[in-house]
């Protein structure tokens, strides 16, 4: 249930990377990157591009099976000077291929749906939050569209409630229990408010407006960051052990 349209994601995948490579420009990139454990900038800069150029082949090849992701795991031997050059030509790259794609073909994806919209949707979010990664690293005031931010919100809430997430983070079933509820309230952005329901049998979502065990408050992107462990979360109210408890158990990226 995408909320931005196959060409925005496109368009955003460049646009991200533009402004990515506009806040670095300049930097030291052995600078250390705090929300990336172990990462300095340059590192940052070397996933985000050879993650483009994967799912650009990925989605040109029409893989129906995972491609080999070496170069997302390995460190880069140098900083090239020409980092932004190779960054952006990454990422027209992969939005030329989604959109020679279209939004409906057959391709292998990391979770449910096998196709290219997918992709289009995740890496406009995974560009999005190390552009948000290199900001916090350099000190740079972090801005996002709000339709963006509550966009990936969405995302990060789909993705964690996949059955295939709990496989995968077996973990996350200690979360379920009576009462657990929690709910997260946007206050910039109109009808932004989503429930995290952990009361069931499995991880459970909707956007709603409801009393929770415990709630946050904020602007659109400080509860994005919130749940991608960027940052602490804005107001509480409620069961701070509870929200602890589940940011502890779901961030990632």
């Amino acid at each position: 249930m995408a909320g931005l349209s196959f060409d925005r994601y496109r368009t955003e995948i460049v646009t991200q990377t533009e402004q990515l490579v506009s806040q670095v420009d300049g930097a030291d990139l052995a600078t250390p990157v705090p929300t990336c454990p172990g990462w300095d900038l340059g590192r940052l800069l070397h996933h985000v591009g050879a993650g483009h150029r994967w799912v650009e082949e990925v989605v040109r090849s029409g893989a129906v099976e995972p491609l080999p992701d070496d170069a997302l795991r390995v460190e880069p031997d140098e900083h090239p000077a020409d980092h932004g050059t190779w960054l952006v030509e990454g990422a027209r790259q992969l939005s030329d291929a989604l959109g020679e794609a279209g939004p409906d073909a057959e391709v292998w994806t990391a979770a449910p749906g096998g196709k290219p919209v997918f992709w289009a949707r995740r890496f406009t979010h995974e560009t999005l939050v190390h552009r948000v990664d290199a900001a916090l690293a350099l000190g740079k005031p972090v801005e996002v569209a709000p339709e963006v931010a509550v966009d990936a919100l969405d995302e990060w809430m789909e993705l964690g409630a996949l059955p295939e997430a709990v496989e995968f983070h077996p973990e996350r079933r200690e979360l379920l229990g009576p009462g657990r509820t929690l709910h997260l309230h946007a206050t910039d952005a109109d009808d932004a408010e989503w429930v995290v329901d952990l009361t069931g049998d499995r991880v459970a979502w909707r956007r709603a407006h409801e009393k929770s065990a415990v709630a946050v408050r904020g602007p659109v992107v400080d509860l994005l960051l919130t749940v991608y462990g960027r940052q602490a979360p804005p107001d509480v109210v409620g069961d701070r052990a509870l929200l602890d408890f589940w940011l502890g158990r779901v961030s990632f990226g």
